[in-house]
């Protein structure tokens, strides 16, 4: 019998489908064996496509996933009809309130976000890697969501598996640049070998949510990097030396 799709939910999202699918079960195989979903990776067309349906039966059997051409931007789109994944618009966050679909995004290091707020029926999902982040990706997607009709106090967001910052260096011009956008974000590094320092991706995206005034906010604590069973990871697979590499999707929609 084939592998289940493996699938974290957020305490902070209970009563809402939604799901971090992981790398377990899929159809794919080879350096992407498990749940590949990512669309712009080398493996089989065919498989992706049934690994995201896998996905989706998971999270709402039924729904019509919509998803983006994400491209590391503070960009949102609201969705009020779907498109076709050969059609998908560059951005890398999500918002809708129209029951019956399910909204994703991929990751491979970076941090995905989900949002609802349960009484407005309004939920958004958004690929977070440092440069969207640093940008405003989970601002937008929250203005967006305000704009159907969501208040800020009311959204519940999750941080989903995502690199830790124990696995995540970066040099000392990526700890200037974040610094230079604010002086309280130093406290997201510590220090590491000569000229670098470990970066934590997760507390920062947390942080940029509850500036902005969310009411609940969970961090899953998932480290993507040192887990090959479980998560695929774009900075291990480079670090191994590997042509390619997988892409888990996140998954929120409105039943």
């Amino acid at each position: 019998m084939a592998e289940r799709p493996e699938v974290f939910r957020s305490a902070a999202l209970e009563g809402v489908a939604h799901g971090f699918l992981g790398r377990r079960g899929g159809r794919s195989t080879g350096l992407v064996a498990g749940l590949n979903a990512g669309l712009g990776s080398g493996d089989d067309e065919r498989a992706v496509a049934g690994n995201r349906m896998l996905a989706v039966d998971a999270v709402l059997p039924g729904a019509r996933l919509v998803s983006v051409y994400q491209v590391h931007s503070p960009d949102c789109i609201t969705v009020s009809v779907p498109w076709a994944d050969d059609r998908r618009p560059q951005a890398d966050a999500l918002v809708t309130a129209r029951p019956g679909l399910v909204l994703g995004v991929v990751t491979a290091d970076c941090a995905p976000v989900l949002l609802v707020d349960r009484a407005a029926g309004v939920v958004g999902a958004a690929h977070a890697g440092w440069k969207g982040a640093l940008a405003g990706v989970t601002d937008n997607t929250i203005a967006a969501m305000e704009a159907l009709g969501a208040k800020r106090s009311r959204i519940a967001a999750a941080v989903g598996p995502c690199i830790a910052q124990a696995s995540y260096e970066v040099d000392q011009g990526f700890v200037d640049r974040f610094s230079a956008a604010g002086p309280g974000n130093a406290r997201f590094f510590t220090p590491g070998r000569k000229g670098h320092a470990q970066f934590d991706l997760e507390g920062y995206v947390a942080a940029r949510l509850e500036t902005a005034g969310i009411g609940a906010i969970d961090k899953l604590g998932l480290d993507t990097y040192p887990d090959p069973a479980r998560f695929y990871s774009f900075r291990r697979a480079t670090h191994l030396g590997e042509p390619d590499y997988g892409r888990q999707i996140s998954l929120i929609g409105i039943g």
